[in-house]
């Protein structure tokens, strides 16, 4: 008996129904040729040791949502173990595969993965269709719009866009036939159980502070749209890096995962703004929208985005390699409170305030330790729930003067930063417990502390909390020498090119 054909929708980045213009292409696929419907994640069997346990555990949360959701629309999600280029063919020989859609990404990785797999479409004439949907402008058009050119500024990139039409968003809420469910339906086989042995039991799953998937992402954004001057009024500078409970609407994790759609939160943000009087990007909640797209085209329009070397955008800057201050600046252990509270909350919880991350990449590259921002990168990889590899690449150059900001002469200060909007030191007190006795006029400088007040506070600074790791106000007046002796050079090879 012939196998019947079947169409397979492949989820990446994409871990929703609503706005997902390849998912509906492959049910409508699937019912036009009565074919059957798979939609497939594959799961890389060593992705314990490639992704942090907060973001392997939203991710877990987030598959186990989406399967309960395509359930509602009579269908269910496939999860198979393996390498994609391995599996994926042997995939499309046993589903008799005829049409496979999924979304267009810029991660150099998927990009050749991609590659490969579209050459055994090829061979097996199988139909892909890639569609554009973790971004709310398409970046390769913007890049053509441009003639070819990366955009090195936020406000070309807003000029570049200002007239591009927006496509409304679609929702995926019929049924899909039965005659579009194979005969492995109701089987375990590949279902939602095989992220059991991820090393979660479901007490760890239901405590977290934001839990994955596009139902949590939905409500979080419906629940913060209502709040319309909040919205208008929101501006990012305004907003406290430090503050206990979030200042913004930690919305990033599920855009960056694909369980909201950027497109709809852009298009609710323009709802919300219609006839009201707004704050304007780029610090306006908009704005952070479209940081995210300027990222995205920079990132797809530049080889080695994410390297110092091989990378045209990037100053090449001779950093020092040293363990013992990355160890120190990702385990939250410098010395200086504020530094150390953030990247703790960053381990616990996965998130932490964008100025929170200024403050941290700053201090770890041009500001303080004098370490490569491609391991902060890294750290920050493995530990951010909301880690997208466009804009983890373009902040962190960002932050340390490496392209798109030149200021490097501008240095957040470890102490006086997080003055500014928690004097108490209340952040730090939470995150940093072996502090939360000592007088707020010590809680960012503990080592200014007489020893007797260290006593009475039950922290010996050396002892029970660590010595600073430098000197801010010295160390960071001599990378300024240092980055202002990066720039002259490249000023100068740049002067030598042109007189070649």
């Amino acid at each position: 008996m012939t196998k019947a054909a079947s169409v397979l929708h492949w989820f990446r980045l994409d871990l929703r129904l609503h706005d997902n213009l390849a998912l509906r292409n492959a049910i409508n696929e699937a019912e036009n040729r009565k074919h059957i419907l798979r939609p497939t994640y594959v799961l890389d069997p060593d992705i314990k040791n490639k992704v942090g346990r907060n973001r392997l555990k939203f991710l877990i949360q987030s598959l186990r949502d989406l399967d309960a959701n395509l359930r509602k629309i009579n269908s269910r999600l496939f999860i198979i173990k393996g390498r994609a280029v391995d599996c994926l063919p042997q995939l499309f020989e046993k589903w008799q595969v005829k049409f496979i859609t999924l979304q267009v990404d810029i991660d150099p990785e998927l990009v050749k993965q991609d590659e490969v797999i579209e050459k055994i479409c090829e061979e097996k004439d199988i139909f892909m269709v890639k569609r554009v949907q973790h971004t709310v402008y398409d970046f390769n058009t913007t890049l053509r719009n441009n003639n070819g050119n990366v955009p090195l500024t936020y406000q070309k990139f807003l000029s570049l866009v200002a007239s591009t039409q927006v496509k409304d968003t679609i929702e995926i809420t019929k049924q899909v036939s039965e005659d579009c469910k194979g005969s492995e339906f109701d089987s375990k086989d590949d279902d939602i159980s095989l992220l059991d042995d991820l090393g979660f039991t479901e007490e760890d799953l239901n405590e977290c502070k934001y839990p994955g998937g596009e139902t949590e992402g939905l409500k979080r954004l419906n629940t913060y749209m209502t709040k319309k001057q909040w919205v208008c009024n929101f501006e990012k500078p305004n907003t406290s890096p430090n503050s206990i409970e979030p200042s913004t609407t930690v919305l990033s994790p599920y855009i960056s995962h694909g369980c909201l759609s950027s497109k709809l939160f852009y298009h609710k943000l323009k709802e919300v703004e219609s006839g009201m009087k707004h704050s304007s990007p780029p610090v306006s909640l908009l704005g952070q929208l479209m940081w995210r797209e300027f990222y995205y085209t920079a990132g797809a329009g530049t080889e080695n985005f994410d390297k110092m070397v091989g990378n045209p955008l990037c100053t090449q800057i001779p950093w020092k390699k040293n363990e013992e201050y990355l160890k120190a600046w990702a385990e939250g252990r410098t010395g200086y409170p504020f530094v150390d509270a953030i990247m703790r909350q960053l381990k616990q919880e996965g998130w932490i305030h964008h100025l929170a991350r200024h403050m941290v990449a700053c201090f770890l590259t041009r500001g303080d330790l004098w370490v490569s921002w491609e391991e902060g990168a890294k750290v920050f990889e493995d530990y951010l729930l909301d880690y997208d590899w466009s804009l983890n690449a373009g902040n962190w150059m960002w932050l340390s003067a490496s392209a798109f900001f030149y200021k490097y002469y501008r240095v957040y200060s470890p102490i006086a930063f997080g003055k500014k909007t928690d004097k108490e030191g209340l952040y730090i007190r939470k995150y940093v417990p072996e502090l939360k006795k000592y007088p707020s006029e010590f809680i960012y400088e503990p080592w200014k502390a007489p020893k007797s007040t260290q006593m009475a506070a039950g922290c010996i600074i050396g002892q029970d909390y660590p010595k600073r790791i430098v000197d801010h106000d010295k160390v960071h007046k001599d990378n300024i020498q240092k980055m202002n002796a990066a720039y002259k050079l490249k000023k100068e090879n740049k002067t030598l090119k042109r007189k070649r």
